[in-house]
Parts: C-alpha cells; sequence; structure tokens
C-alpha cells in the first residue's frame, strides 16, 4: 500500500498486516496436519512401519478401540509389521481417509473424520472397516506430529460417535 503524505503506513496497516500473518499460519497448519494424515493410507498399504510410525511424536499413541493401544514408535511400526496387517496386505488393501475437520489451538490440534479399508476379495474390493477416527496433534520442533489416534468401528457403538464429536 502507498504510504500516505507523511510517508507512514496507512492507519490500521500493521493490525491487518498481523492478522493476514495469522490466517496464513493458520492456513498453513491446516495444510500440514491434513498432508500428515494424508500419509498414513500410502504408507500402511506400502507396509513401511517406520515412516508411519514417524508420524508420530515420540511419545505418541494409537488406539483401535476393542483390538490395541499401540504407545511409541516401535509399538506403532509393530501393528503394521504384525501378522493382522501383513495378512490384509497380502490379500490386497487400501487405506482411505477422508477429509478432516481440524481445530487448532496453538501448537496443539485435534482433527476428526472418517477411515475405510478396503480388502481384496474374489476379484473385487469390498469395505473391511468403516470407523471414526480423532487425531490429537502437537507441534514438535516445528513440525506436526499424531500424538494420539483413536479409532473406533462405526457400528453403532457409542466409542466411534464420542470420536467424531465437536470438541
Amino acid at each position: 500500500m502507498p504510504a500516505n503524505q507523511s510517508g507512514e503506513a496507512p492507519a490500521g496497516l500493521p493490525e491487518r498486516l498481523a492478522a493476514l500473518e495469522a490466517r496464513l499460519a493458520a492456513l498453513e497448519d491446516h495444510e500440514a496436519i491434513r498432508a500428515l494424515i494424508a500419509r498414513y493410507g500410502p504408507l500402511a498399504d506400502s507396509g513401511d512401519a517406520a515412516a508411519l510410525a514417524a508420524l508420530w511424536a515420540p511419545d505418541g499413541a494409537y488406539e483401535v478401540v476393542g483390538f490395541a493401544i499401540a504407545s511409541g514408535h516401535a509399538a506403532i511400526a509393530a501393528l503394521i509389521d504384525g501378522p493382522v496387517h501383513r495378512a490384509l496386505m497380502a490379500q490386497g488393501c487400501a487405506h482411505l481417509l477422508g477429509p478432516v475437520a481440524i481445530t487448532l489451538d496453538g501448537d496443539h490440534a485435534e482433527a476428526r473424520g472418517h477411515s475405510v479399508v478396503f480388502r481384496h476379495q474374489a476379484g473385487s474390493f469390498a469395505a473391511h472397516r468403516v470407523a471414526a477416527n480423532r487425531w490429537r496433534l502437537r507441534r514438535c520442533n516445528g513440525t506436526w506430529r499424531v500424538v494420539h489416534r483413536a479409532n473406533a468401528l462405526l457400528d453403532g457403538a457409542e466409542a466411534a460417535r464420542v470420536l467424531l464429536a465437536e470438541p
């Protein structure tokens, strides 16, 4: 913007720039979180357990309600390297994560959304697991990481509805 006749910035410009910077930072955070979550499916389907576990903070946890809670990189990687997931991969599978609703709070965030795991069966694909997800994230050294992901089947149980509810 051009300066006024006294050579000063127009009134309100510093506040407007600060507001634009805050909006841009929030958009960048939303995109970084969406990109992190989008990486999960291809990493799970390729069996890259170490890279998948690295999406989590070192003290992070992955909870599959009614099945397992894995805490820390080694335990999260073990879910992907384990017999249940390896058998699913051997049959043919696709982990798809839908759009997420993100709530930012400084260096912390929550994302809520759905996931579907398709399994190859008799020459076609069928939904194997349809679930609700709540991701809690934290900015670690300038990079977003998962602190806790809870995943529950959308089978009518209360657990899934709780994960999708507004914070």
